[in-house]
């Protein structure tokens, strides 16, 4: 069967990008609200210089990702057809694949160099969402599952786009908590203001795209109940989009030139925050009761 012409959905989504920030900057005007952050104007722009930056760089590393998604459906002798009827089905296959993308996008520190760019504003707004990587050529070895199961790459970016255009909105304090049902199982500002928050108990929580009912299944929901502080632990002071894009590999190379070479390969794949020194928190004796 052949594949119908994809439209590509982020694009055409740009118009409505525009118009949903205006009208969030025009409410908080109409209507501000000390406890949430808003917008600021030096930090918007970087998170605007990344969207833009962010669109060159995909198309320069999606020519090296689409090859390599593509020789592993070629490879694969199953295929797995394409119906309009279907595409819930093909969604919520790509969202599985996002959520443990996402998830190891937080949990591997030469990923997170990557991702740490989407977390490093200190506001949350609809300009958040675009503040995007530069090197973002590492998330599409999470999608070769579908690929090996014969689901043609096209349907794989083009789900990819939806469940893009749906984060877009998430970004957002001017919506609270929304119908029960629906915060159950979809992802929404609540649940994505905590996965930005950077206070322990918000930490590496909710990594769902489009559905939340992957982290309630896999263990790192955290509901909202206090208010987020958002950022990064230790929040780099730079609003040079260069800077930005670039510091955690800087602070890799740094750790590397400092390091044993044992200690690279850890250091690389390991969490963020690993360390050679860490030493895991051991248990405190109890007392031996006498029988």
């Amino acid at each position: 069967m052949e594949l119908p012409a994809f439209p590509p959905v982020v694009l055409y989504s740009v118009p409505l990008f525009i118009l949903l920030m205006v009208l969030e900057r025009v409410s908080y005007w109409l209507h501000p609200d000390d406890d949430e952050v808003g917008y600021g104007g030096k930090d918007t722009a970087t998170s605007l210089s990344m969207g833009l930056g962010s669109l060159g760089w995909d198309v320069l590393w999606g020519i090296g990702t689409a090859a390599a998604t593509s020789a592993i459906y070629l490879l694969t002798p199953l295929r797995i057809e394409f119906h309009w009827w279907a595409l819930p089905l093909f969604l919520i296959a790509q969202d599985l694949c996002y959520y443990w993308s996402h998830r190891g996008h937080h949990m591997i520190r030469l990923l997170w160099a990557s991702h740490v760019v989407h977390h490093s504003s200190q506001t949350f707004n609809l300009s958040t969402a675009l503040r995007q990587s530069w090197t973002g050529f590492t998330g599409f070895l999470f999608y070769l599952p579908l690929a090996a199961v014969g689901v043609n790459p096209a349907i794989t970016a083009f789900c990819g786009g939806i469940n893009l255009v749906y984060q877009f909105w998430i970004h957002t304090e001017r919506i609270d908590k929304m119908w029960r049902p629906y915060e159950f199982v979809f992802n929404t500002p609540s649940h994505h203001r905590v996965h930005h928050a950077s206070q322990g108990g918000y930490l590496d929580r909710n990594f769902g795209g489009i559905l939340i009912i992957w982290d309630r299944l896999f263990g790192s929901f955290a509901a909202e109940t206090e208010r987020p502080v958002y950022g990064l632990t230790k929040n780099i002071t730079t609003y040079n989009p260069l800077r930005v894009a670039y510091h955690e590999y800087a602070a890799i190379f740094r750790d590397l030139r400092t390091r044993r070479v044992r200690e690279w390969l850890p250091t690389l794949l390991r969490g963020p925050g690993w360390s050679p020194g860490a030493v895991a928190a051991q248990p405190t004796p109890q007392p031996v009761r006498a029988e």
